[in-house]
């Protein structure tokens, strides 16, 4: 057994059973749970598990066609370094939690698993003498289940909608201080970069910033790991904290920004020329941004759901754009210190899988500062005004996109492409064959 497995048993006798978590392209955690005397085979690499569990739609369902091509083989899965620790949100806190990572049966990674495909993007960069830096603003709304639909957890009156969000409100936070509390020694617990939380635009809705990490394989991992805290914390108060795009129609949906510099192999911050401009590395980073994006639009919205957010007054970008200091487009440049000169993009749902949403972003990137791309002008004003370049908004025509893409097939790779594609397709045929409610309300009597 690996020395630090051995010493995570002999730290944690009171920890029984050990939860194997592997990330899939849904950003879906599977696995199993374990007795921890098993711990010994997961750090042996004696653990083994379909490689078509990282390709299960949402409902966790196999997609045939990638079952019958393959007869369904395994793949060894591996424990991911750091991962190993407790979930104090578990009861009595006797689980512990380690994430894995799959490889085919000679060693060698297995392109399907998205960690595996930004692991391969960095290199790139390192080939660049380059080394990026990124931090993630994750909402989530913190709601209650009442078996039909998701309830308010904000102050209001009797069958009524909250008025209003309370955008920084810390009346808000100390409502549910118990809570975050805990989740606050979680994260210390947990080892996990917490910067703050702060109540968002939208009724029942947070936000938890993140630190910069100079890391995204380890950044992705730390929010993986993140939502599954907030989630288990919330649990553990009786509430359902949330990741869905867009839990309530008439208000904003949640996103998950991200903040992204790059520093050179002195540590030198590359975007950074002493002005608020920024370089014209930063530029040509933001044109990859902007020519990519909508290829890129099924790793920023995975879901059915999350095209609900690109609607008027959702605060979702719905074309390729940016500017300064300007929360209406999709890449802003954000003010401060010129040390810290960076871009945020901001068309990510808080569903987007990390990995392969940093694995697309940095591919961008890349492209555009290697091949000198211009993003064109900065957006004053109203960013949303724009009436032409309008990134896909349905999932179907997002997914095509993504499908069809020469880009996406170089930065992520055939096998990624392709799992994700039909898993996305068997998705949208179980929504395109479900009849709602409103249809019924529209047509069942009038027609």
């Amino acid at each position: 057994m690996s020395l630090e497995a051995d010493w995570f048993l002999r730290a944690h006798p009171e920890i029984t059973t050990i939860e194997v978590l592997l990330p899939d392209c849904n950003g879906v955690m599977r696995g199993k749970w374990l007795p921890r005397y098993k711990l010994r085979t997961i750090f042996d690499g004696e653990l083994k598990l379909p490689k078509t569990a990282l390709s299960l739609d949402i409902w966790g369902r196999d997609v045939e066609q990638l079952v019958f091509a393959t007869g369904d083989a395994d793949g060894v899965c591996r424990p991911v370094e750091g991962s190993l620790l407790p979930t104090p949100w578990s009861p009595q806190q006797q689980h512990g939690q380690v994430m894995l990572s799959m490889f085919n049966d000679d060693g060698a990674p297995y392109m399907g698993d998205p960690r595996h495909v930004l692991k391969q993007v960095l290199a790139l960069f390192q080939e660049e003498g380059w080394r990026p830096v990124v931090a993630a603003e994750l909402e989530f709304s913190l709601v209650r289940w009442d078996e039909s639909a998701p309830l308010h957890t904000c102050p209001s009156l009797p069958n009524q909608s909250p008025v209003g969000g309370n955008t920084y409100g810390l009346d808000v936070l100390n409502h549910n201080q118990a809570m975050l509390e805990d989740l606050r020694i979680a994260c210390e617990i947990q080892d996990l970069p917490f910067d703050g939380v702060v109540k968002e635009s939208a009724p029942s809705q947070y936000e938890i910033n993140m630190q910069h990490v100079d890391n995204p394989v380890l950044a992705a991992k730390q929010i993986m790991m993140m939502k599954r805290l907030i989630k288990g914390v919330a649990g553990k108060h009786g509430l359902v904290a949330s990741f869905m795009p867009k839990p309530f129609e008439d208000e904003a949906g949640n996103g998950m920004h991200v903040h992204c510099s790059v520093l050179d192999e002195k540590g030198v911050n590359i975007f950074d020329d002493g002005t608020e401009l920024g370089t014209p590395l930063l530029h040509n980073a933001i044109g990859g941004c902007l020519q990519h994006m909508a290829d890129s639009v099924a790793i920023f919205a995975p879901s059915f759901n999350a095209y609900r957010r690109f609607q008027p007054g959702c605060h979702a970008p719905t074309f390729p754009s940016w500017g300064y200091e300007n929360r209406t487009v999709a890449v802003r440049v954000p003010a401060g210190s010129n040390s810290a000169r960076r871009l945020e993009h901001r068309v990510a749902g808080s569903d987007t899988n990390p990995y392969l949403m940093f694995a697309v972003l940095l591919s961008a990137m890349l492209e555009g500062m290697l091949n000198n791309l211009s993003p064109g002008k900065p957006v004053t004003g109203d960013g949303y005004a724009k009436e032409t370049d309008l990134l896909p908004v349905y999932m179907p025509e997002a997914v095509r996109l993504f499908s069809e893409s020469e880009f996406i097939r170089k930065a992520m790779g055939p096998e990624l492409q392709r799992i994700f594609t039909l898993t996305k397709e068997q998705e949208i045929a179980e929504f395109r064959r479900r009849i709602t409610t409103l249809e019924y309300q529209s047509y069942l009597e009038k027609l």
